[in-house]
Protein backbone atom coordinates (compact mmCIF):
# COMPACT_ATOMS: atom_id res chain seq x y z
CA UNK A 1 0.00 0.00 0.00
CA UNK A 2 2.40 2.13 0.89
CA UNK A 3 4.38 1.89 -2.72
CA UNK A 4 1.43 2.93 -4.41
CA UNK A 5 0.46 5.81 -2.52
CA UNK A 6 1.77 8.90 -5.51
CA UNK A 7 3.61 11.49 -4.48
CA UNK A 8 2.73 14.93 -3.63
CA UNK A 9 2.24 17.39 -6.14
CA UNK A 10 4.80 19.65 -4.12
CA UNK A 11 7.38 16.94 -3.84
CA UNK A 12 7.22 16.34 -7.67
CA UNK A 13 7.65 19.96 -8.13
CA UNK A 14 10.81 20.03 -5.78
CA UNK A 15 12.02 17.11 -7.65
CA UNK A 16 11.60 18.00 -10.96
CA UNK A 17 13.65 21.48 -10.20
CA UNK A 18 16.17 19.78 -9.07
CA UNK A 19 17.35 18.56 -12.12
CA UNK A 20 16.61 21.44 -14.10
CA UNK A 21 20.55 22.49 -15.46
CA UNK A 22 21.90 25.85 -15.03
CA UNK A 23 21.76 26.04 -18.80
CA UNK A 24 17.96 25.66 -19.02
CA UNK A 25 17.22 27.97 -16.23
CA UNK A 26 19.33 30.53 -18.16
CA UNK A 27 17.12 30.01 -21.27
CA UNK A 28 14.08 30.43 -19.37
CA UNK A 29 14.80 33.89 -17.86
CA UNK A 30 15.91 34.58 -21.78
CA UNK A 31 12.63 33.63 -22.83
CA UNK A 32 11.14 36.08 -20.25
CA UNK A 33 12.37 39.40 -22.13
CA UNK A 34 10.60 39.38 -24.71
CA UNK A 35 12.55 42.62 -26.45
CA UNK A 36 15.49 40.28 -26.71
CA UNK A 37 13.70 36.96 -28.26
CA UNK A 38 12.90 39.42 -30.83
CA UNK A 39 16.03 40.97 -31.16
CA UNK A 40 17.33 37.36 -30.97
CA UNK A 41 15.30 36.17 -34.10
CA UNK A 42 16.25 39.47 -36.10
CA UNK A 43 19.76 39.12 -35.23
CA UNK A 44 19.95 35.63 -36.61
CA UNK A 45 17.95 36.78 -39.36
CA UNK A 46 20.87 38.99 -40.22
CA UNK A 47 23.47 36.51 -39.78
CA UNK A 48 21.77 33.98 -42.54
CA UNK A 49 21.12 37.10 -44.56
CA UNK A 50 25.05 37.98 -44.78
CA UNK A 51 25.91 34.20 -44.71
CA UNK A 52 23.67 32.64 -47.60
CA UNK A 53 22.35 35.56 -49.35
CA UNK A 54 24.92 36.03 -51.80
CA UNK A 55 24.14 32.34 -52.41
CA UNK A 56 20.38 33.27 -53.77
CA UNK A 57 21.24 36.61 -55.05
CA UNK A 58 24.11 36.10 -57.21
CA UNK A 59 25.14 39.60 -58.95
CA UNK A 60 28.82 40.67 -58.81
CA UNK A 61 29.28 43.22 -56.67
CA UNK A 62 31.44 44.59 -58.54
CA UNK A 63 29.51 44.54 -62.02
CA UNK A 64 29.05 48.24 -63.28
CA UNK A 65 25.74 49.49 -65.46
CA UNK A 66 25.99 53.25 -66.01
CA UNK A 67 22.39 52.64 -67.61
CA UNK A 68 21.24 51.87 -63.90
CA UNK A 69 23.23 54.68 -61.61
CA UNK A 70 21.52 56.41 -58.71
CA UNK A 71 18.24 54.48 -59.08
CA UNK A 72 15.57 53.29 -56.32
CA UNK A 73 14.65 49.91 -55.48
CA UNK A 74 13.21 48.17 -57.87
CA UNK A 75 12.12 44.66 -58.58
CA UNK A 76 15.78 44.26 -60.46
CA UNK A 77 17.53 46.05 -57.42
CA UNK A 78 15.80 45.47 -54.49
CA UNK A 79 17.73 48.21 -52.56
CA UNK A 80 18.51 50.12 -55.30
CA UNK A 81 22.21 50.92 -56.95
CA UNK A 82 24.95 53.87 -56.43
CA UNK A 83 26.83 56.04 -58.66
CA UNK A 84 28.37 53.13 -61.13
CA UNK A 85 25.31 50.91 -61.18
CA UNK A 86 26.19 48.69 -58.97
CA UNK A 87 23.43 46.39 -56.85
CA UNK A 88 23.62 47.67 -53.31
CA UNK A 89 21.86 44.42 -51.93
CA UNK A 90 24.48 42.32 -53.68
CA UNK A 91 27.13 44.38 -51.75
CA UNK A 92 25.42 45.02 -48.85
CA UNK A 93 24.44 40.96 -48.10
CA UNK A 94 28.82 40.77 -49.08
CA UNK A 95 30.07 43.79 -46.60
CA UNK A 96 27.64 42.41 -43.62
CA UNK A 97 29.64 39.44 -43.59
CA UNK A 98 33.18 41.82 -43.06
CA UNK A 99 31.33 43.33 -40.38
CA UNK A 100 29.98 41.46 -38.16
CA UNK A 101 33.06 39.01 -38.74
CA UNK A 102 35.08 42.20 -37.50
CA UNK A 103 32.39 42.89 -34.44
CA UNK A 104 33.10 39.05 -33.07
CA UNK A 105 37.07 39.16 -34.01
CA UNK A 106 37.07 42.07 -31.81
CA UNK A 107 34.88 40.85 -28.86
CA UNK A 108 36.52 37.23 -29.01
CA UNK A 109 40.15 39.22 -28.61
CA UNK A 110 38.88 42.08 -26.05
CA UNK A 111 37.67 39.07 -24.12
CA UNK A 112 40.81 36.87 -24.39
CA UNK A 113 43.00 40.01 -23.24
CA UNK A 114 40.53 41.31 -20.43
CA UNK A 115 39.95 37.83 -18.90
CA UNK A 116 43.29 36.68 -19.32
CA UNK A 117 44.98 40.07 -17.30
CA UNK A 118 41.58 40.16 -14.97
CA UNK A 119 42.09 37.04 -14.17
CA UNK A 120 45.66 37.59 -13.22
CA UNK A 121 45.16 40.58 -11.18
CA UNK A 122 42.11 38.91 -9.73
CA UNK A 123 44.12 36.06 -8.06
CA UNK A 124 46.99 38.03 -7.61
CA UNK A 125 47.96 40.48 -4.62
CA UNK A 126 50.35 43.56 -3.90
CA UNK A 127 52.82 44.18 -7.33
CA UNK A 128 51.34 42.41 -9.75
CA UNK A 129 47.61 43.73 -9.36
CA UNK A 130 49.04 47.08 -9.04
CA UNK A 131 51.17 46.73 -11.73
CA UNK A 132 48.35 45.35 -14.58
CA UNK A 133 45.88 47.98 -12.87
CA UNK A 134 48.39 50.87 -14.08
CA UNK A 135 48.35 49.21 -17.35
CA UNK A 136 44.90 48.89 -17.46
CA UNK A 137 44.23 53.05 -16.45
CA UNK A 138 47.09 53.87 -18.79
CA UNK A 139 45.25 52.03 -21.91
CA UNK A 140 42.11 53.57 -20.72
CA UNK A 141 43.58 57.45 -20.63
CA UNK A 142 44.38 57.09 -24.19
CA UNK A 143 42.61 59.40 -26.63
CA UNK A 144 41.35 56.06 -29.19
CA UNK A 145 40.39 57.57 -31.82
CA UNK A 146 44.00 59.54 -32.77
CA UNK A 147 45.58 56.78 -31.69
CA UNK A 148 43.87 54.38 -34.09
CA UNK A 149 44.30 57.00 -36.92
CA UNK A 150 47.95 56.93 -36.06
CA UNK A 151 48.16 52.78 -35.90
CA UNK A 152 46.48 52.62 -39.27
CA UNK A 153 48.40 55.36 -40.71
CA UNK A 154 51.73 53.76 -39.63
CA UNK A 155 50.94 50.23 -40.20
CA UNK A 156 48.09 50.10 -42.90
CA UNK A 157 50.81 49.70 -45.93
CA UNK A 158 52.92 47.01 -44.43
CA UNK A 159 50.43 44.41 -43.35
CA UNK A 160 48.32 44.87 -46.94
CA UNK A 161 51.66 44.17 -48.62
CA UNK A 162 52.14 41.34 -45.99
CA UNK A 163 48.92 39.39 -46.45
CA UNK A 164 46.79 41.48 -49.11
CA UNK A 165 44.12 44.36 -48.90
CA UNK A 166 41.31 42.44 -47.74
CA UNK A 167 43.13 39.90 -44.59
CA UNK A 168 45.79 43.16 -44.09
CA UNK A 169 43.10 45.66 -43.86
CA UNK A 170 40.86 42.85 -41.43
CA UNK A 171 44.02 41.80 -39.24
CA UNK A 172 44.98 45.49 -38.40
CA UNK A 173 41.25 46.64 -37.63
CA UNK A 174 40.84 43.27 -35.41
CA UNK A 175 43.67 43.96 -33.63
CA UNK A 176 42.91 48.11 -33.25
CA UNK A 177 39.79 48.14 -31.85
CA UNK A 178 39.85 45.04 -30.00
CA UNK A 179 43.02 46.33 -28.47
CA UNK A 180 41.14 49.27 -27.08
CA UNK A 181 38.05 47.18 -25.67
CA UNK A 182 39.77 44.45 -23.37
CA UNK A 183 40.15 47.46 -20.25
CA UNK A 184 36.45 47.88 -19.20
CA UNK A 185 36.44 43.29 -18.98
CA UNK A 186 39.36 43.50 -17.39
CA UNK A 187 38.20 45.32 -14.65
CA UNK A 188 35.04 43.64 -14.53
CA UNK A 189 36.77 40.33 -14.23
CA UNK A 190 38.79 41.24 -11.29
CA UNK A 191 36.30 42.53 -9.25
CA UNK A 192 34.44 39.19 -9.77
CA UNK A 193 37.76 36.98 -8.70
CA UNK A 194 37.74 39.61 -5.76
CA UNK A 195 34.23 38.16 -4.88
CA UNK A 196 34.26 35.11 -5.69
CA UNK A 197 37.76 33.99 -4.16
CA UNK A 198 36.41 34.42 -0.77
CA UNK A 199 33.35 32.47 -1.44
CA UNK A 200 32.33 29.23 0.88
CA UNK A 201 33.23 26.80 -2.02
CA UNK A 202 36.45 28.20 -2.99
CA UNK A 203 37.38 28.35 0.66
CA UNK A 204 36.48 24.49 0.59
CA UNK A 205 38.76 23.59 -2.46
CA UNK A 206 41.65 25.94 -1.07
CA UNK A 207 41.43 23.28 2.10
CA UNK A 208 41.09 19.96 0.19
CA UNK A 209 44.86 21.54 -1.35
CA UNK A 210 43.05 22.50 -4.99
CA UNK A 211 46.29 24.10 -6.54
CA UNK A 212 45.77 28.00 -7.50
CA UNK A 213 45.48 27.22 -11.19
CA UNK A 214 42.56 25.02 -10.28
CA UNK A 215 40.69 27.46 -8.37
CA UNK A 216 40.63 29.85 -11.00
CA UNK A 217 39.85 27.27 -13.96
CA UNK A 218 37.22 25.01 -12.43
CA UNK A 219 35.82 27.23 -9.31
CA UNK A 220 36.18 30.88 -9.67
CA UNK A 221 36.46 31.20 -13.68
CA UNK A 222 32.92 29.74 -14.45
CA UNK A 223 30.90 31.21 -11.82
CA UNK A 224 32.75 34.61 -13.73
CA UNK A 225 31.67 34.20 -17.05
CA UNK A 226 27.89 35.20 -17.06
CA UNK A 227 28.87 39.02 -16.73
CA UNK A 228 31.48 38.64 -19.04
CA UNK A 229 29.26 37.06 -21.34
CA UNK A 230 26.87 40.11 -21.38
CA UNK A 231 30.63 42.87 -22.08
CA UNK A 232 31.12 41.02 -24.67
CA UNK A 233 27.61 41.60 -26.68
CA UNK A 234 28.64 44.87 -25.84
CA UNK A 235 31.98 44.75 -27.52
CA UNK A 236 30.54 43.51 -30.42
CA UNK A 237 28.30 46.37 -31.10
CA UNK A 238 31.39 48.69 -30.36
CA UNK A 239 33.74 46.87 -32.75
CA UNK A 240 30.53 47.09 -35.46
CA UNK A 241 30.48 50.65 -34.67
CA UNK A 242 33.98 51.54 -34.76
CA UNK A 243 34.53 49.87 -38.10
CA UNK A 244 31.82 51.80 -39.69
CA UNK A 245 33.47 54.98 -38.03
CA UNK A 246 37.13 53.84 -40.11
CA UNK A 247 34.86 52.60 -43.39
CA UNK A 248 33.23 56.23 -43.06
CA UNK A 249 36.27 58.11 -42.48
CA UNK A 250 38.16 56.44 -45.82
CA UNK A 251 40.66 54.66 -42.98
CA UNK A 252 38.85 51.10 -43.11
CA UNK A 253 38.66 48.97 -46.28
CA UNK A 254 39.35 49.93 -49.26
CA UNK A 255 36.90 51.05 -51.92
CA UNK A 256 36.23 47.37 -53.55
CA UNK A 257 35.79 45.89 -50.43
CA UNK A 258 31.70 47.44 -49.14
CA UNK A 259 31.35 46.83 -45.91
CA UNK A 260 28.63 49.08 -44.57
CA UNK A 261 30.44 51.72 -43.55
CA UNK A 262 32.36 51.99 -46.60
CA UNK A 263 29.10 51.60 -48.47
CA UNK A 264 28.12 54.90 -46.29
CA UNK A 265 31.23 56.67 -46.90
CA UNK A 266 30.96 56.64 -50.74
CA UNK A 267 26.98 57.74 -50.31
CA UNK A 268 27.64 60.70 -48.50
CA UNK A 269 27.95 63.04 -51.69
CA UNK A 270 24.65 62.06 -53.19
CA UNK A 271 22.24 62.33 -49.79
CA UNK A 272 20.19 64.77 -51.99
CA UNK A 273 19.75 62.85 -54.58
CA UNK A 274 20.28 59.29 -53.63
CA UNK A 275 19.19 58.52 -49.97
CA UNK A 276 18.62 55.26 -50.57
CA UNK A 277 22.08 54.65 -50.94
CA UNK A 278 22.93 55.51 -47.29
CA UNK A 279 19.24 54.74 -45.81
CA UNK A 280 20.10 50.80 -45.69
CA UNK A 281 23.30 50.29 -44.71
CA UNK A 282 22.91 52.60 -42.49
CA UNK A 283 19.81 50.69 -41.24
CA UNK A 284 21.94 47.48 -41.01
CA UNK A 285 24.15 49.50 -38.47
CA UNK A 286 21.73 50.19 -36.41
CA UNK A 287 19.30 46.93 -36.97
CA UNK A 288 23.00 45.02 -35.78
CA UNK A 289 24.19 47.41 -33.09
CA UNK A 290 20.41 48.04 -31.27
CA UNK A 291 19.66 43.99 -31.47
CA UNK A 292 23.08 42.46 -29.64
CA UNK A 293 22.46 45.77 -27.12
CA UNK A 294 19.42 43.87 -26.07
CA UNK A 295 20.34 40.56 -26.39
CA UNK A 296 22.97 41.58 -23.95
CA UNK A 297 19.94 43.10 -21.69
CA UNK A 298 18.61 39.58 -21.88
CA UNK A 299 21.40 37.57 -20.91
CA UNK A 300 22.38 40.28 -17.83
CA UNK A 301 18.82 39.17 -16.75
CA UNK A 302 19.00 35.45 -17.42
CA UNK A 303 22.56 34.72 -16.19
CA UNK A 304 22.13 37.38 -12.95
CA UNK A 305 21.41 34.78 -10.09
CA UNK A 306 20.32 37.36 -7.83
CA UNK A 307 17.08 38.10 -9.69
CA UNK A 308 14.07 36.11 -9.42
CA UNK A 309 11.68 36.23 -13.01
Amino acid sequence: MAGSIPASPTAEALASARHVSPGREAWRRFRRHKMAVASLVVLLTMVLLVVFGPLVWKLPINEIDFSAKLQGPSLAHPLGTDDLGQDLLARMLYGGRISLAVGLAAMAMAILVGVTIGAIAGISRGSVDAALMWLTDLFLSLPQLPLLLLLIYLFRDSLKSVFGPEVGVFIMIVLVVGGFRWMPVARLVRAQFFSLREKEFVEAARALGASTSRQVWRHILPNALGPVIVAGTIDVAAAIIAESTLSFLGLGFPPDIPTWGRILFDSKDYLDIAAHWALFPGLAIFLAVLTINFVGDGLRDALDPRRVL
